[in-house]
């Protein structure tokens, strides 16, 4: 098989995991200020579904594009259902054991490798939903060293979450986070082998959707996000007395 990246389209997928981190951390900012638990709740979930859905997932399928083939290819529906899902349940739970009580290295440790795992898992979980006439095998040491970014991507995450302040660290802290999440798709790209057999497998019982559907899809979540991050900005300028 042949393959190769286009270099815009891996800046794109660089560019669409900054954008979503950005957006992150500006919603991390309400969870301390959090006046009620339903509040604290609601911000934690914004902000797990900002990383999972921004930084992370729309990153991943518009990372896929950047990959060059010469065999077609689809997405099963439940799977990239499920790995959207498991990088959005990740997340949210990193957030919600750093941001429910006093911020602490005993809850990030944990946060970090549960929130890891996770971002791992949604990208295998993708690449299981990849409909295409070849069968994939992975190389068990290249998948461990893009678990380990995975985690250490999440511990440099959720410590800038919480410490940093000001939107030109935060968007330091974005630069930083996109790195490490790249770094962490493309190091898990490299663990896939594949072998041409000719043959289309099915999809399961939600149907397939192509390739480029999927992507648009991705890139208009994005997009979504970063309007989001955009608003609570203006929010917390229009309102600094509860910054306080």
């Amino acid at each position: 098989m042949l393959a190769q990246y286009d270099p815009a389209i891996v800046f794109l997928s660089y560019v669409i995991s900054v954008l979503g981190s950005f957006a992150a951390l500006q919603l991390v900012t309400a969870i301390p200020v959090a006046a009620t638990r339903a509040q604290r709740r609601t911000a934690i979930v914004s902000a797990g579904a900002a990383l999972g859905l921004g930084a992370i997932w729309s990153m991943h399928f518009v990372g896929m594009l950047a990959l060059k083939t010469d065999m077609k290819m689809a997405y099963d529906v439940w799977g990239t259902l499920v790995s959207l899902a498991v990088a959005v349940a990740a997340c949210t739970v990193g957030m919600a054991i750093c941001g429910s009580g006093r911020f602490s290295i005993d809850r990030l440790l944990p946060a970090s490798v549960f929130m890891g795992a996770g971002v791992a898992g949604m990208h295998y979980f993708g690449m299981a939903s990849m409909l295409m006439p070849a069968e994939v095998s992975y190389n068990l040491n290249i998948i461990l060293i893009s678990i380990i970014i995975a985690v250490v991507a999440s511990f440099a995450a959720l410590w800038m979450a919480f410490n940093m302040q000001g939107n030109g660290r935060k968007f330091l802290s974005a630069l930083v986070m996109g790195v490490a999440v790249c770094g962490m798709h493309y190091t898990g790209m490299t663990a896939a082998s594949y072998r041409m057999t000719g043959v289309m497998p099915q999809s399961g019982w939600a149907g397939a959707v192509s390739q480029t559907s999927v992507e648009i899809f991705a890139g208009f979540v994005a997009l979504c996000v970063l309007v989001l991050a955009i608003g609570v900005a203006r929010w917390h300028r229009s309102r600094p007395q509860l910054a306080s």
